[in-house]
Protein backbone atom coordinates (compact mmCIF):
# COMPACT_ATOMS: atom_id res chain seq x y z
CA UNK A 1 0.00 0.00 0.00
CA UNK A 2 0.72 3.64 -0.68
CA UNK A 3 -0.07 6.74 1.67
CA UNK A 4 -2.38 9.38 0.23
CA UNK A 5 -2.33 12.72 1.84
CA UNK A 6 -5.23 15.17 1.23
CA UNK A 7 -3.94 18.30 2.60
CA UNK A 8 -7.33 20.06 3.05
CA UNK A 9 -9.20 17.62 4.89
CA UNK A 10 -5.66 16.39 7.15
CA UNK A 11 -6.55 12.89 6.23
CA UNK A 12 -3.78 10.29 5.29
CA UNK A 13 -5.06 6.96 4.31
CA UNK A 14 -3.66 4.00 2.43
CA UNK A 15 -3.97 3.53 -1.22
CA UNK A 16 -2.42 0.92 -3.93
CA UNK A 17 0.26 2.30 -6.40
CA UNK A 18 1.69 5.76 -6.47
CA UNK A 19 2.35 8.23 -3.48
CA UNK A 20 -0.47 10.79 -3.76
CA UNK A 21 -0.63 14.01 -2.44
CA UNK A 22 -3.81 16.20 -2.88
CA UNK A 23 -4.91 13.71 -5.56
CA UNK A 24 -1.69 13.98 -7.46
CA UNK A 25 1.32 11.24 -8.03
CA UNK A 26 4.31 12.97 -6.64
CA UNK A 27 6.20 9.27 -6.09
CA UNK A 28 6.78 5.84 -7.79
CA UNK A 29 4.66 2.69 -7.05
CA UNK A 30 5.17 2.17 -3.39
CA UNK A 31 3.19 -0.81 -3.31
CA UNK A 32 5.16 -3.50 -1.32
CA UNK A 33 5.66 -7.01 -2.17
CA UNK A 34 3.73 -8.75 0.43
CA UNK A 35 4.38 -12.13 1.71
CA UNK A 36 0.75 -13.25 2.05
CA UNK A 37 -2.35 -13.64 -0.22
CA UNK A 38 -5.47 -15.59 -0.21
CA UNK A 39 -4.35 -19.08 -1.53
CA UNK A 40 -2.75 -21.30 0.58
CA UNK A 41 -0.15 -23.65 -0.95
CA UNK A 42 1.76 -26.78 1.34
CA UNK A 43 4.17 -29.34 -0.78
CA UNK A 44 5.87 -32.04 0.23
CA UNK A 45 5.99 -33.79 3.67
CA UNK A 46 5.32 -37.46 4.92
CA UNK A 47 2.18 -39.00 3.74
CA UNK A 48 2.74 -42.29 5.52
CA UNK A 49 4.78 -44.31 7.76
CA UNK A 50 7.75 -44.10 5.04
CA UNK A 51 8.24 -42.19 2.07
CA UNK A 52 7.88 -38.52 1.20
CA UNK A 53 5.39 -36.83 -1.13
CA UNK A 54 5.92 -34.45 -3.82
CA UNK A 55 2.53 -33.32 -3.93
CA UNK A 56 1.33 -29.47 -3.56
CA UNK A 57 -2.27 -28.94 -2.63
CA UNK A 58 -3.82 -25.49 -2.00
CA UNK A 59 -6.65 -23.96 -0.29
CA UNK A 60 -8.92 -20.59 -0.35
CA UNK A 61 -8.02 -19.28 2.73
CA UNK A 62 -11.07 -16.79 3.58
CA UNK A 63 -13.66 -19.88 2.55
CA UNK A 64 -13.59 -23.29 3.92
CA UNK A 65 -13.68 -26.49 3.05
CA UNK A 66 -10.64 -29.04 1.34
CA UNK A 67 -7.60 -28.82 -0.54
CA UNK A 68 -7.27 -29.47 -4.12
CA UNK A 69 -4.62 -30.14 -6.50
CA UNK A 70 -1.92 -28.02 -7.60
CA UNK A 71 0.78 -29.90 -9.02
CA UNK A 72 4.21 -31.52 -7.74
CA UNK A 73 7.45 -30.81 -6.56
CA UNK A 74 10.11 -31.89 -8.97
CA UNK A 75 10.87 -35.00 -6.23
CA UNK A 76 9.87 -36.42 -3.17
CA UNK A 77 10.60 -34.58 0.06
CA UNK A 78 9.85 -33.70 3.79
CA UNK A 79 11.09 -31.10 6.49
CA UNK A 80 11.51 -28.22 3.71
CA UNK A 81 10.32 -24.46 4.06
CA UNK A 82 8.28 -22.14 1.66
CA UNK A 83 7.98 -18.78 1.81
CA UNK A 84 6.57 -15.65 -0.79
CA UNK A 85 6.20 -12.37 -2.11
CA UNK A 86 2.38 -12.78 -2.61
CA UNK A 87 2.61 -13.75 -5.95
CA UNK A 88 5.14 -16.42 -6.46
CA UNK A 89 5.99 -19.08 -4.02
CA UNK A 90 9.16 -20.56 -3.46
CA UNK A 91 10.20 -24.04 -1.25
CA UNK A 92 13.84 -24.49 0.14
CA UNK A 93 15.92 -27.82 1.38
CA UNK A 94 14.34 -30.50 2.84
CA UNK A 95 15.03 -34.54 3.08
CA UNK A 96 14.92 -36.65 -0.31
CA UNK A 97 12.76 -39.95 -0.30
CA UNK A 98 16.07 -41.68 -1.67
CA UNK A 99 18.75 -41.55 0.85
CA UNK A 100 17.16 -39.86 3.39
CA UNK A 101 19.40 -37.13 2.43
CA UNK A 102 19.32 -33.21 2.83
CA UNK A 103 19.17 -31.05 -0.11
CA UNK A 104 20.06 -27.84 -1.40
CA UNK A 105 16.96 -27.39 -3.78
CA UNK A 106 15.37 -24.14 -4.44
CA UNK A 107 11.87 -24.29 -6.61
CA UNK A 108 9.03 -22.23 -7.01
CA UNK A 109 5.46 -21.94 -8.34
CA UNK A 110 3.60 -19.44 -9.73
CA UNK A 111 0.62 -19.53 -6.59
CA UNK A 112 -2.07 -18.04 -8.60
CA UNK A 113 -2.10 -20.64 -11.27
CA UNK A 114 -1.81 -24.24 -10.63
CA UNK A 115 1.31 -26.88 -12.62
CA UNK A 116 4.40 -28.10 -11.37
CA UNK A 117 7.83 -26.39 -9.53
CA UNK A 118 10.28 -24.47 -11.76
CA UNK A 119 14.11 -24.82 -10.32
CA UNK A 120 14.93 -21.61 -8.93
CA UNK A 121 18.42 -21.93 -7.72
CA UNK A 122 20.43 -23.73 -4.79
CA UNK A 123 20.96 -22.89 -0.82
CA UNK A 124 24.63 -22.60 0.27
CA UNK A 125 24.27 -25.89 2.24
CA UNK A 126 22.20 -28.92 1.74
CA UNK A 127 19.59 -28.83 4.51
CA UNK A 128 16.50 -30.13 6.18
CA UNK A 129 14.45 -28.96 9.13
CA UNK A 130 14.74 -24.85 8.23
CA UNK A 131 12.45 -22.24 8.73
CA UNK A 132 11.19 -19.58 5.86
CA UNK A 133 10.18 -16.10 6.23
CA UNK A 134 9.40 -13.20 3.71
CA UNK A 135 9.08 -9.61 3.20
CA UNK A 136 9.33 -6.76 0.28
CA UNK A 137 10.49 -9.70 -1.85
CA UNK A 138 13.09 -11.27 0.06
CA UNK A 139 12.72 -14.96 1.16
CA UNK A 140 15.15 -16.26 4.56
CA UNK A 141 15.92 -19.77 4.65
CA UNK A 142 17.46 -20.29 8.38
CA UNK A 143 18.73 -23.14 10.75
CA UNK A 144 18.73 -26.75 9.36
CA UNK A 145 20.63 -30.22 9.85
CA UNK A 146 22.93 -30.48 7.18
CA UNK A 147 22.96 -34.35 7.28
CA UNK A 148 26.76 -34.72 8.91
CA UNK A 149 25.89 -34.06 12.35
CA UNK A 150 25.51 -30.76 12.29
CA UNK A 151 22.99 -28.42 13.20
CA UNK A 152 23.72 -24.88 11.98
CA UNK A 153 22.90 -21.90 12.34
CA UNK A 154 22.85 -20.17 9.38
CA UNK A 155 20.70 -17.64 7.18
CA UNK A 156 20.63 -17.44 3.73
CA UNK A 157 18.26 -15.47 1.43
CA UNK A 158 17.09 -14.97 -2.34
CA UNK A 159 15.01 -12.06 -3.82
CA UNK A 160 12.15 -14.17 -4.70
CA UNK A 161 10.90 -12.40 -7.89
CA UNK A 162 14.26 -13.81 -9.33
CA UNK A 163 16.06 -16.39 -9.83
CA UNK A 164 19.07 -17.63 -8.75
CA UNK A 165 21.07 -19.02 -5.67
CA UNK A 166 20.90 -17.66 -1.74
CA UNK A 167 23.16 -15.59 -0.28
CA UNK A 168 24.46 -15.36 3.18
CA UNK A 169 22.54 -12.91 5.31
CA UNK A 170 23.94 -14.13 8.63
CA UNK A 171 23.51 -16.43 11.96
CA UNK A 172 20.91 -17.11 14.23
CA UNK A 173 21.61 -16.99 17.91
CA UNK A 174 22.35 -21.20 17.85
CA UNK A 175 21.73 -23.81 15.78
CA UNK A 176 18.67 -25.20 15.65
CA UNK A 177 16.43 -27.25 13.23
CA UNK A 178 12.67 -27.79 12.91
CA UNK A 179 11.81 -24.77 14.37
CA UNK A 180 9.28 -21.80 12.59
CA UNK A 181 9.22 -18.32 11.65
CA UNK A 182 6.83 -15.80 10.51
CA UNK A 183 7.31 -12.51 9.47
CA UNK A 184 5.80 -8.45 9.41
CA UNK A 185 7.28 -7.59 5.85
CA UNK A 186 9.72 -6.04 7.77
CA UNK A 187 11.08 -8.04 10.75
CA UNK A 188 11.84 -11.48 10.62
CA UNK A 189 10.83 -14.20 13.81
CA UNK A 190 12.58 -17.65 14.20
CA UNK A 191 10.80 -19.85 17.22
CA UNK A 192 11.29 -22.85 18.72
CA UNK A 193 13.62 -26.03 17.23
CA UNK A 194 15.47 -28.92 18.69
CA UNK A 195 19.63 -28.73 18.93
CA UNK A 196 21.70 -31.80 18.09
CA UNK A 197 22.07 -32.94 22.19
CA UNK A 198 17.53 -33.29 22.04
CA UNK A 199 16.92 -29.67 23.48
CA UNK A 200 14.12 -28.62 22.90
CA UNK A 201 14.54 -24.86 22.85
CA UNK A 202 11.40 -21.58 23.68
CA UNK A 203 14.21 -19.06 22.03
CA UNK A 204 12.46 -16.44 19.26
CA UNK A 205 15.40 -14.88 17.04
CA UNK A 206 14.23 -12.20 15.43
CA UNK A 207 15.84 -10.22 11.91
CA UNK A 208 15.63 -7.04 10.33
CA UNK A 209 14.73 -8.68 6.48
CA UNK A 210 15.80 -5.81 4.04
CA UNK A 211 19.43 -5.92 6.11
CA UNK A 212 21.89 -8.32 6.28
CA UNK A 213 23.27 -9.22 9.76
CA UNK A 214 23.21 -11.90 12.86
CA UNK A 215 19.79 -12.25 14.36
CA UNK A 216 19.12 -10.85 18.13
CA UNK A 217 16.77 -12.33 20.84
CA UNK A 218 13.41 -11.11 20.68
CA UNK A 219 12.02 -13.51 23.69
CA UNK A 220 10.71 -16.69 24.30
CA UNK A 221 7.36 -18.96 23.72
CA UNK A 222 5.15 -20.14 25.97
CA UNK A 223 7.06 -23.41 26.03
CA UNK A 224 9.78 -25.37 24.48
CA UNK A 225 9.02 -26.85 21.52
CA UNK A 226 10.05 -28.25 18.26
CA UNK A 227 8.08 -29.20 14.96
CA UNK A 228 5.77 -26.64 15.53
CA UNK A 229 4.70 -24.18 12.51
CA UNK A 230 4.26 -20.29 12.19
CA UNK A 231 2.47 -17.84 10.47
CA UNK A 232 1.47 -14.03 11.11
CA UNK A 233 -1.22 -11.28 9.92
CA UNK A 234 -1.06 -8.31 8.22
CA UNK A 235 -0.85 -6.07 11.12
CA UNK A 236 1.78 -7.90 12.24
CA UNK A 237 0.98 -10.42 15.25
CA UNK A 238 2.94 -14.17 14.41
CA UNK A 239 0.77 -17.02 16.15
CA UNK A 240 3.24 -20.19 16.95
CA UNK A 241 1.26 -23.77 17.32
CA UNK A 242 1.37 -27.29 17.91
CA UNK A 243 5.15 -29.52 18.37
CA UNK A 244 6.67 -31.68 20.25
CA UNK A 245 7.46 -30.88 23.89
CA UNK A 246 9.48 -32.62 26.44
CA UNK A 247 7.77 -35.89 27.27
CA UNK A 248 4.89 -35.16 24.64
CA UNK A 249 2.98 -33.58 22.19
CA UNK A 250 1.33 -29.83 21.98
CA UNK A 251 -1.91 -28.20 21.13
CA UNK A 252 -0.75 -24.58 22.13
CA UNK A 253 -1.10 -21.74 20.30
CA UNK A 254 0.90 -19.07 21.52
CA UNK A 255 1.32 -15.80 19.69
CA UNK A 256 4.08 -12.38 19.96
CA UNK A 257 3.96 -8.54 18.66
CA UNK A 258 6.64 -9.26 16.00
CA UNK A 259 7.59 -5.12 16.02
CA UNK A 260 8.50 -5.19 19.51
CA UNK A 261 10.13 -7.62 21.91
CA UNK A 262 9.07 -9.54 24.31
CA UNK A 263 8.01 -13.23 25.35
CA UNK A 264 4.55 -14.69 24.07
CA UNK A 265 1.25 -14.92 25.48
CA UNK A 266 -1.66 -17.99 25.55
CA UNK A 267 -3.47 -17.61 22.47
CA UNK A 268 -5.79 -20.63 22.76
CA UNK A 269 -5.76 -24.18 21.65
CA UNK A 270 -5.68 -26.21 18.59
CA UNK A 271 -8.80 -28.96 18.48
CA UNK A 272 -6.15 -31.76 19.44
CA UNK A 273 -2.34 -31.96 20.09
CA UNK A 274 -0.15 -32.54 16.88
CA UNK A 275 3.29 -31.70 15.79
CA UNK A 276 4.82 -31.35 11.87
CA UNK A 277 2.72 -29.44 10.13
CA UNK A 278 2.29 -26.84 7.78
CA UNK A 279 0.60 -23.12 8.00
CA UNK A 280 -0.43 -20.09 5.70
CA UNK A 281 -2.52 -17.23 6.10
CA UNK A 282 -4.45 -14.63 4.47
CA UNK A 283 -3.29 -11.61 6.23
CA UNK A 284 -6.18 -12.33 8.64
CA UNK A 285 -7.18 -15.26 8.86
CA UNK A 286 -4.19 -18.30 10.09
CA UNK A 287 -4.77 -21.77 8.86
CA UNK A 288 -3.07 -24.97 10.17
CA UNK A 289 -2.68 -28.04 8.12
CA UNK A 290 -1.99 -31.65 8.84
CA UNK A 291 0.50 -33.55 11.30
CA UNK A 292 1.17 -36.09 13.23
CA UNK A 293 -0.18 -37.35 17.03
CA UNK A 294 -0.04 -41.43 17.11
CA UNK A 295 -1.83 -41.32 13.17
CA UNK A 296 -1.04 -39.35 10.29
CA UNK A 297 -3.45 -36.15 10.55
CA UNK A 298 -5.31 -34.54 7.65
CA UNK A 299 -7.27 -32.05 9.22
CA UNK A 300 -7.08 -28.19 8.19
CA UNK A 301 -8.08 -25.62 11.03
CA UNK A 302 -8.04 -21.93 11.51
CA UNK A 303 -7.85 -18.95 13.61
CA UNK A 304 -8.50 -15.34 13.23
CA UNK A 305 -4.93 -13.85 14.12
CA UNK A 306 -6.55 -10.84 15.82
CA UNK A 307 -8.45 -12.44 18.12
CA UNK A 308 -7.57 -15.00 20.52
CA UNK A 309 -9.78 -18.24 21.37
CA UNK A 310 -9.46 -21.99 19.62
CA UNK A 311 -9.29 -23.56 16.03
CA UNK A 312 -11.92 -24.04 14.41
CA UNK A 313 -12.58 -26.64 11.82
CA UNK A 314 -11.55 -25.77 8.37
CA UNK A 315 -11.49 -29.00 5.98
CA UNK A 316 -9.22 -31.56 5.19
CA UNK A 317 -6.15 -32.22 2.86
CA UNK A 318 -6.09 -34.42 -0.07
CA UNK A 319 -4.21 -36.75 1.99
CA UNK A 320 -2.43 -36.61 5.62
CA UNK A 321 0.64 -35.56 5.76
CA UNK A 322 3.52 -34.43 8.34
CA UNK A 323 6.76 -33.95 9.00
CA UNK A 324 7.67 -30.35 8.65
CA UNK A 325 6.06 -29.45 5.22
CA UNK A 326 6.24 -26.28 2.90
CA UNK A 327 3.52 -24.17 3.34
CA UNK A 328 2.69 -20.02 2.00
CA UNK A 329 0.24 -18.30 0.36
CA UNK A 330 -0.37 -15.70 -1.97
CA UNK A 331 -2.65 -14.47 -4.56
Amino acid sequence: MALEVNHETNDIVFSTGQIKVNGTAVGGDNTPNFWYGSRGVFGGGRPASSGYSNVIQYITIASTGNATDFGDLSADRSILAACSNGTRGVFGGGRNDADYGAVNIIEYITIASTGNATDFGNLNNSLFGIASCAGGGRGLFGGGYDNASSFLNVIDYITIDSTGNATDFGDLTRGVYEHAACSNGLRGVFGGGEDGAGNKYNVVDYVTIATTGNASDFGDLTVARDQLVSCSSAAGRGVFSGGIISGGTADTIDYITIATTGNATDFGNLSGVRFGGGSCSDGSRGVFAGGFVGSIVDTIEYITIASTGNATDFGDLTAGVYDPFGSCSGT
